[in-house]
């Protein structure tokens, strides 16, 4: 079983920064995928960006140029480092980690961007 813990929402105003973490603790597999979702109220659960244990990365068009997306593989931690932050990425963000077949959920954090 893998555990995944979010942190780093909060309250930020627009063209602001915040840096959001996702720890896994566990059962942990070194050739992995995390990805960071997010979903705004009555909105579908969208993928944000993606990582894998090589390195590979994937953005959604709508973050592009404003998200990166790191990881720590001695922390067993994936960050979301998010500049240029507009309403509309106000959403509830969520870790997960895809090893051996199986996906596993942190249970979100919010990020509010609002003046």
């Amino acid at each position: 079983q893998v555990q995944l813990v979010e942190s780093g929402g909060g309250l930020v105003q627009p063209g602001g920064s915040l840096r959001l973490s996702c720890a896994a603790s566990g059962s942990i597999f070194s050739s992995y995928a995390m990805g960071w979702y997010r979903q705004a109220p009555g909105k579908q659960r969208e993928l944000v960006a993606s990582i894998t244990s090589g390195g590979t990365t994937n953005y959604a068009d709508s973050v592009k140029g404003r998200f990166t997306i790191s990881s720590d593989n001695a922390k067993n931690t994936v960050y979301l480092q998010m500049t240029s932050l507009k309403p509309e990425d106000t959403a509830v963000y969520y870790c997960r980690r895809t090893q051996l077949g199986k996906m596993y959920w942190g249970r979100g954090t919010q990020v509010t961007v609002s003046s």
